[in-house]
């Protein structure tokens, strides 16, 4: 049988500054759910990268002294360093400035022109380049800002090429409607319908290289370069292996994507990129005639306060600094507990302490309770018995955790995995192992309760995987199991024999690196 194949994608993220907490939520939920499809037998492609060309990265090389391309290889190294610290599991790292990428943009726009839909014309309006769009005067924020990050907008009058866009507004509209669940959630799927229901303007695709220079030039005028979000979108297309810029005309892939990972199952990004997730890239992919993304997840922003996290104003948090207190597993957990897939979220010091204490004293309570006693009780193997005391919470919260994933609830699906935990600490508290190996009429019944208490803990294993793999190998390992079992093989895998180790805590007590007035920001 062929196995499920998915394909999930985070945006790339720009290589003008360090990651934080809102590059570290996209990519961890992106993981947990690539985790999580691997879990339930899936074969998976993860992409994530960086976006490198553009007057941004232009701007900012030049302000540190160094060439565009040396700021880009900078910013990868430190994207990929954090992803490497905080266990994402990606399967590839694109980087907008490899060769096979530039030749499928280069591929891909040519084709646009090839089919009519490009014209050149003349643009003026305001321009945020931190931002990367352009804004018309009634927009603008006071003293001619930004409404998105309250930057300075510079005006600019130029020659551009333009993708007629507009062409697909209908087109585009129909398939929404037609797909009820290609945007989640439903409030981002109304906002894209109400801006289509109001007049689509054309794309500016290019910039003249005599003002921004880093880019990709135009197969077909090689003073403009392709605008920054065209060629930044066309990455999902380029890592799916759909394009072969190489083939003659024809070839090329465009009229089939057989054999190769298009189209996406899943775009995740942040709230603030859905409508050129929504609107500029479907309608580029109409265009060529390739088939567009199967669906779109936009989540909310963490927020300080009433305030988005922004590194302009300084309040960003840094999950590196969280990593090297609290360990990898807590800031993960944190991240996927607190925040609502879909809305906003707000950091507190004391939410976090929080979820941490949650996993400390619910989850890492219960396999310190059941190792400590299956090595007093058992001398460290667990007892031939049924174990079916918690067969029904399991099957329970694997059938909830299942429906809350496919919703990508990941704050419902990890409350389920909790509740499941919850459920064997009460379990231990209403069977009483210490009085039953008291009673030597009652030694099958501890038997019973600590083969029920292990194969709960070998779900949880399962359950908790995606978010926490690395104390869920740790406790795999304790429990004297090879790996982490699939969901399939947790809910009915033999217990009978296993050697537990106690071992140390999985969440040691920490002492709170924050005062009470200390907001956690950098």
């Amino acid at each position: 049988m062929t196995p499920r194949r998915t394909y999930l994608t985070t945006p790339i993220y720009y290589a003008s500054g360090d990651p934080h907490i809102g590059h570290a939520y996209t990519t961890v939920l992106a993981d947990v759910l690539a985790r999580f499809h691997r879990q339930d037998g899936a074969e998976v492609l993860f992409l994530t990268g960086t976006d490198e060309h553009g007057p941004k990265i232009q701007e900012e090389a030049e302000r540190r002294g160094l060439a565009p391309i040396e700021l880009c290889d900078l910013m990868a190294e430190r994207f990929q360093a954090a992803w490497e610290r905080l266990d994402i599991s990606h399967d590839r790292f694109i980087r907008t400035t490899e060769a096979e990428h530039i030749a499928v943009v280069t591929a891909f726009v040519q084709r646009l022109a090839d089919l009519g839909h490009i014209y050149q014309g003349e643009y003026s309006g305001w321009y945020c380049i931190h931002e990367e769009r352009y804004w018309t005067e009634k927009d603008l924020g006071p003293d001619n800002t930004c409404p998105d990050c309250g930057r300075p907008v510079r005006y600019v009058e130029e020659s551009n090429y333009f993708f007629r866009m507009s062409a697909f507004q209908d087109d585009l509209l129909r398939h929404i409607e037609e797909n009820p669940d290609w945007i989640v959630p439903e409030m981002r799927r109304n906002e894209i319908i109400g801006f289509l229901q109001q007049p689509l303007g054309d794309l500016s695709i290019s910039r003249p290289r005599a003002r921004v220079s880093w880019g990709i030039p135009l197969p077909f005028d090689d003073q403009h370069v392709a605008y920054v979000w065209v060629d930044a979108l066309i990455n999902y297309l380029t890592a799916s292996g759909a394009i072969r810029p190489d083939a003659p005309v024809g070839q090329q892939g465009f009229e089939d994507t057989t054999g190769s990972w298009w189209p996406a199952d899943l775009h995740i990004m942040g709230k603030d990129i859905i409508t050129t997730h929504a609107v500029y890239w479907p309608t580029l992919l109409m265009a060529v005639g390739l088939p567009v993304q199967r669906q779109i997840l936009a989540h909310g922003w963490w927020v300080v306060g009433d305030t988005k996290m922004s590194k302009s104003l300084g309040n960003v948090i840094d999950p590196m600094a969280l990593r090297e207190t609290f360990g990898t597993d807590a800031v993960r957990w944190y991240l996927m507990r607190e925040m609502p897939t879909g809305g906003d979220a707000s950091f507190t010091p004391e939410r976090f302490l929080t979820r941490y204490d949650e996993l400390a004293n619910v989850l890492g309570n219960l396999a310190s309770r059941v190792m400590s006693m299956v090595g007093k009780y058992r001398g460290g193997v667990v007892p031939a018995a049924p174990g079916i005391g918690l067969d029904a919470s399991i099957q329970t919260a694997f059938a909830d955790a299942r429906t809350a994933m496919g919703a990508y609830k990941v704050h419902d699906a990890m409350a389920a995995a909790m509740d499941l935990a919850r459920a064997a600490n009460g379990y231990v508290e209403e069977r009483q192992p210490w009085s039953q190996a008291k009673s030597s009429e009652d030694q099958e019944g501890l038997d019973e309760t600590l083969a029920s208490l292990c194969r709960s803990l070998v779900a949880l294993c399962a359950l908790f995987q995606p978010v926490a793999p690395k104390k869920m190998e740790e406790l795999v390992s304790r429990l004297g199991l090879g790996e982490v079992p699939t969901l399939d093989q947790a809910v009915a895998l033999p217990v009978a024999g296993l050697s537990a180790t106690k071992g140390d805590p999985l969440f040691p007590r920490i002492d709170s690196p924050w005062s009470s007035t200390d907001t956690g920001a950098d």
